[in-house]
């Protein structure tokens, strides 16, 4: 239990991501500027509070970790990548909302196997 108390925090910031995400696409172009600010503010501290606790629990010794984290990188890449583009109108807009769709569910199944990896006797 103690590892998921290490990611409470983390893990309301992602969640406080997705409602004001889902509010921003519900509330419509152009864009709310203080919803998106806030989504876009509170998705970087998210990552920022998350970078911490891998790297106080990460041994690197350990390639699975290594991997998934990887993996979540790519998905925190996309996720930023595929907003920005979306919100300056840039590329195929249907392409970018669907990458921006799917990248967090693959994030939270890994972090979840992070997680799992990241306990005693996991």
């Amino acid at each position: 239990m103690e590892v998921f108390s290490k990611f409470a925090t983390p893990g309301l910031l992602f969640a406080l991501t997705l409602v004001f995400g889902f509010w921003l696409s519900h509330a419509g172009k152009p864009y709310n500027g203080l919803l998106f600010n806030a989504h876009k503010l509170i998705a970087l501290g998210c990552v920022v509070f998350l970078g911490i606790q891998f790297s106080k629990n990460l041994q690197a010794s350990d390639w699975q970790l290594i991997v998934l984290l990887a993996i979540s990188a790519l998905c925190v890449i996309a996720l930023f990548a595929s907003g920005a583009l979306m919100s300056a109108g840039k590329l195929e807009y249907g392409l970018m909302l669907t990458i921006h769709r799917i990248a967090p569910v693959i994030l939270v199944a890994d972090l979840g196997l992070v997680i799992f990896l990241l306990k005693p006797g996991g």
